[in-house]
């Protein structure tokens, strides 16, 4: 029997497509084997907007560093865009903290990604400045990242993100540290964005009103070990951003059964401590 053929089948057809993925670890502090992910199958169209959604604990990182290649599991099969994980121009990442260099320009950050593809000094400048203009960002494109506000930096990120042209864009709760009103507008922006070029988007959050709000499909993880519980479809008409989108009973209603799933799985696990009465 050949090495292929002992892999799991995954779809070739699938962007993203993973099939009995474990992954686990020494944990250096108990001393004991953990396992931080268990018979992971997933597959997200391309094209789809899809959110891992779960409590802290659950993998949903560490499911993402995986589908980027950061992170090889000890079982089971990914592919990404009918290949094995490998980053490159074809998968963008955009991470919590927005990891901008602090000695470069808004510009030079974004087209950073550039640097060996063969393109001249102004053929970088030049798509640097599309997704300058696309993020709104333009008359900063000479300012440094400690003149910036979060949500500006997080606008770069996301242009740096974008300006290979990827067909694949992973985010790891991009806008959990910054502050709400900023987080609801960056949240406009994404699905403006992505609107517009409509690349195939894993996107990490740990809130049941952002993932609503954003994607096509909700893939609900619970902890210990990280495990997919549940994937739920959308079935909301886009844009979402206007506040009537929150009187719709279907948001309502997704939004209720979420919120009491992730509560139950918060419940569930062994090692957590929250909402639990004193022991008599």
């Amino acid at each position: 029997m050949t090495e292929s053929a002992l892999e799991p089948t995954v779809s070739p057809t699938a962007a993203i497509a993973l099939k009995g993925v474990g992954l686990s670890f020494r944990s250096a502090r108990r001393k004991e084997e953990v396992v931080a992910l268990s018979g992971i199958d997933l597959e997200v169209p391309q094209g789809l907007f899809v959110s891992l959604l779960g409590p802290s604990g659950c993998g949903k990182t560490t499911l993402l560093r995986i589908v980027d290649g950061l992170i090889k599991p000890q079982q089971g099969t990914v592919r990404v865009l009918g290949a094995a994980p490998d980053p490159g121009p074809d998968m963008g990442f955009v991470f919590q903290s927005f990891r901008l260099i602090p000695w470069l320009t808004v510009e030079a950050n974004i087209h950073f990604p550039l640097g060996e593809r063969g393109l001249t000094g102004a053929q970088r400048s030049e798509l640097a400045r599309e997704q300058l203009e696309l993020v709104g960002l333009s008359r900063f494109k000479d300012a440094y990242p400690n003149e910036l506000s979060g949500g500006m930096k997080q606008r770069v990120a996301l242009a740096r993100a974008l300006v290979t042209k990827p067909r694949v864009l992973l985010m790891d709760e991009p806008f959990a540290s910054i502050d709400a009103q900023t987080r609801e507008l960056m949240q406009m922006e994404l699905m403006r964005i992505w609107d517009r070029q409509r690349c195939t988007v894993l996107f990490v959050t740990h809130s049941v009103e952002e993932a609503i709000a954003l994607s096509d499909r909700v893939v609900l993880m619970g902890p210990r070990p990280g495990r997919i519980v549940e994937t739920l479809d959308v079935d909301l008409e886009r844009p979402r951003w206007s506040y009537e989108t929150h009187k719709n009973p279907r948001y309502i209603e997704l939004r209720a059964y979420l919120s009491t799933r992730m509560r139950e799985l918060v419940l569930s696990d062994p090692q957590s401590d929250f909402y639990r009465p004193p022991q008599d």
